[in-house]
């Protein structure tokens, strides 16, 4: 009787181990897994970590019960890194398809981009981000500009004013400029977008200009613009509506001294710059619209998109123009130079590539931006910085997402090799998780498949 009580005893316990109450039945469990530190630029190795309802619930060097998971992702010999974020993004908008849209945030994942900035709103992306974040549409985290403020869409300052003050009651994150605003109507919407308290970022007026608009304390500056601009000597007395595609016609003018200048008003003013130094290395650069079309991940995108892309490349650097190699060489070498001493002395970097812009293709055009950064002398901790931590900082969410820590979103891609030796492993990709929902190598190469197929019929 006594061994037959004991026997039962020993049934009871083991039925109600803690190992089967304590393991929630959705949790994901990425086991042995190296964490690189995007702050410290450590690697953490051999991690356990776990995930719940869209939270890195726990992380470390062991775990109760491995056994008790149902989901695990083998991560031995494998790098987890922070999603990445895309600072200059560009989200379809309406007659565009649905289905080419939900395809277009598709495409920034498969790369690891579990964050894009769109950087031309439209209302329908203010319901695009609110089906992401409530999880009811696959895509990243979605910040969104206002529609477009430039010198045809707002040209008083009581238009400024108006459209200010709507665009924050709509709910848009930040305004968005383009070129051609007059200098009071910038004023003005400067003057009303500090009162109403909402940011703005993107390109330099010409009629603004570098200084002025540092001062102004942009969000963001984009593509380096204005800066180039900023460096001819006021003795030369240029048109600055004549300043070419982003200061090229100015190069020879250029005073390479007056940098440290405009790098420290960047730092002074706190205005993040996004490089966007892709498009400067593929669109308005000399290689062939041919060659580029060559490259694989030209096949996701419609055959009409390629065909514009190709006639507006070979409009603007094709041998029948005035595109002058020897001059887009001194013209990118200042162009890397500034990028160098704005993540060495300026505030900060934020990776942005400008896709779908010419021959970037979404999410791909990424890995283009990191070698541009890499060729201005950037450090593969510095761009994953520029991708994770920075961006976090930019928005305020510092304890959301940009590094991989308990209590943070879920935002991660697992990688096959360390990115702190070569930028390039982030192309090897074993999977992306997106507040929580695993996306595996083999799902996002199945996708992608079907991208191509519907491409290729439109």
């Amino acid at each position: 009787m006594k061994k037959t009580s004991l026997l039962l005893y020993a049934v009871f316990f083991f039925s109600c181990s803690p190992s089967k109450e304590k393991v929630s039945p959705t949790a994901i469990l990425i086991s042995n897994v190296n964490i690189i530190d995007v702050d410290q630029s450590n690697v953490l190795q051999n991690r356990q970590v776990v995930i719940d309802s869209g939270f890195i619930k726990k992380i470390g060097e062991s775990i109760d019960f491995p056994e008790a998971y149902t989901n695990v992702i083998q991560g031995k010999g494998k790098y987890l890194i922070p999603g990445l974020a895309e600072m200059h993004a560009h989200i379809p908008q309406p007659p565009t398809t649905d289905q080419r849209i939900k395809e277009t945030l598709f495409l920034y994942l498969s790369n690891g981009i579990t964050t894009i900035r769109g950087m031309l709103g439209h209302p329908s992306h203010l319901q695009l981000r609110e089906q992401a974040q409530n999880g009811k549409i696959l895509s990243p985290r979605i910040f969104t500009s206002s529609p477009s403020f430039n010198g045809n869409s707002v040209k008083t300052k009581e238009e400024a004013m108006q459209k200010v003050v709507a665009y924050k009651n709509e709910g848009y994150d930040f305004l968005k400029i383009h070129p051609g605003m007059q200098l009071e109507v910038f004023d003005q919407m400067v003057q009303t977008a500090n009162e109403v308290d909402i940011p703005f970022a993107g390109h330099v007026p010409v009629m603004v200009g570098i200084r002025h608009a540092l001062k102004s304390q942009y969000a963001s500056i984009d593509h380096v613009d204005g800066f180039l601009e900023g460096l001819v000597p006021e003795s030369k007395e240029v048109d600055p509506s004549e300043n070419g595609f982003f200061g090229y016609a100015f190069t020879p003018l250029v005073e390479t001294d007056k940098i440290d200048e405009l790098v420290r008003l960047s730092k002074e003013n706190k205005v993040w710059v996004v490089p966007t130094q892709s498009l400067f290395e593929r669109w308005f650069a000399p290689v062939s619209s041919d060659e580029l079309l060559k490259q694989p991940e030209m096949k996701y995108m419609p055959n009409a998109t390629l065909a514009n892309w190709k006639r507006r490349k070979d409009a603007s650097t094709s041998p029948k123009t005035n595109f002058n190699k020897e001059q887009w060489e001194r013209f990118t070498a200042i162009r890397r130079t500034l990028i160098r001493k704005l993540q060495k002395d300026g505030h900060g970097l934020l990776l942005g590539s400008d896709a779908p812009q010419l021959f970037n293709v979404p999410g791909f055009s990424i890995h283009h931006e990191m070698e541009g950064m890499i060729e201005a002398g950037l450090t593969p901790l510095e761009i994953l910085q520029s991708g994770t931590k920075n961006p976090a900082m930019y928005f305020g969410m510092e304890d959301s997402f940009g590094q991989i820590k308990e209590g943070m979103d879920a935002d991660m891609v697992l990688i096959n090799n360390n990115p702190l030796n070569n930028i390039s492993a982030l192309k090897e990709i074993s999977g992306v998780m997106v507040r929580g929902t695993w996306l595996s190598k083999e799902e996002i190469d199945k996708k992608l498949e079907s991208i191509a197929k519907n491409a290729r019929n439109n």
